[in-house]
């Protein structure tokens, strides 16, 4: 358990356009409003994460801000009835990191309903090995089921394979017994896409070079974590009936598409959004994740950095150079 007078985190500040990152020792006083204070464990890093640290416009809404869009750790004050001191809790999304200190520092006070309890069967590394990335994928696999996505029934295509999200994506859908196709634009990781059960690997130009509205039907269902151009060419190949869980927009923000994978084949598109999804269905997505991902996989896909190294990281992540899942551990 850390000093509760003062925690040592990540502080990102603001002089005009310049965004400077430091690593300080603040006072326990200085931590915003909540009613839990949580002692950090371990944060992780994700693409938001990058532009945050680095100070890319569009993610961190007032400054100063401890960046850090997850965190796992133990209770050690609450003013909830819901947790107890010792209670063991992971927190993702709900602007942790952009609007409200985060979790790149040793200690956090948070809202007592932001935070889900750590199921027994993931130790806090593993939790974050998952965190926001694992968290979002599980949530695409489960809208692709709800739209009727079974195993059987054709190929499924994850794009941004080898990232965070992609990596979860992957394992998840392999699992179920999926035929998971993986698309990346870094063919060096076929090795480790196959490890976590892709029985195919694409390079994203196979998608990015489909133009017309309407292509061959391939997909029975998709997660794509690119948008742009990629998830156009996943909309144009998508069989009838078909589903793509959209959730992120490495390749861009634009869509250059038509309606007419909507219209003429009944596809459809369906948005996943993991920063503000109910708790109740936060917690299915957890308890899922925790009994459907083996151990052996997560371990796999995971690198582990201390706090100083969040700077280099972030830049790294940015470039589309981080394999899998890194996890900061905060107290390193």
């Amino acid at each position: 358990m850390p000093d509760d007078t003062t925690l040592r985190a990540l502080l990102l500040t603001r002089d005009g356009d310049h965004v400077q990152h430091d690593h300080v020792t603040l006072p326990v006083t200085d931590l915003p409003d909540g009613d839990v204070l949580v002692a950090v464990e371990y944060s992780s890093l994700n693409y938001k994460d990058g532009l945050a640290v680095l100070g890319r416009p569009g993610v961190v809404r007032t400054y100063p801000m401890v960046p850090g869009i997850d965190l796992v750790g133990e209770v050690v004050e609450s003013e909830s009835a819901r947790w107890r001191r010792g209670d063991r809790v992971i927190l993702t999304g709900w602007g942790v990191g952009e609007r409200h200190w985060g979790g790149l520092a040793t200690l956090a006070r948070v809202r007592s309903d932001w935070l889900v309890a750590l199921p027994d069967s993931l130790t806090s590394l593993r939790a974050m090995t998952l965190g926001t990335a694992g968290l979002t994928a599980m949530l695409c696999v489960m809208a692709l089921e709800e739209r009727g996505l079974v195993p059987g029934t054709g190929e499924v295509v994850v794009t941004g394979a080898a990232g965070g999200v992609g990596s979860v994506a992957v394992a998840l859908l392999a699992g179920a017994g999926h035929a998971v196709t993986a698309s990346t634009g870094r063919p060096e990781e076929e090795g480790y896409l196959r490890s976590l059960g892709a029985s195919n690997v694409i390079h994203r130009d196979e998608l990015t070079g489909l133009k017309r509205p309407l292509e061959k039907e391939r997909w029975a269902g998709a997660v794509d974590t690119v948008g742009s151009t990629t998830l156009a060419g996943v909309l144009a190949s998508l069989k009838r009936w078909g589903s793509v869980a959209a959730c992120g927009l490495a390749g861009g923000s634009d869509l250059p598409a038509t309606v007419l994978p909507f219209i003429l084949r009944g596809v459809n598109l369906l948005g996943v959004d993991s920063v503000e999804v109910p708790i109740e269905r936060r917690e299915r997505a957890w308890t899922r994740l925790a009994r459907d991902l083996p151990h052996d996989l997560l371990d796999a896909m995971v690198r582990v950095v201390p706090l100083g190294e969040v700077p280099a990281e972030a830049e790294r992540i940015l470039r589309g150079e981080v394999r899998g899942r890194t996890v900061v551990d905060v107290r390193a």
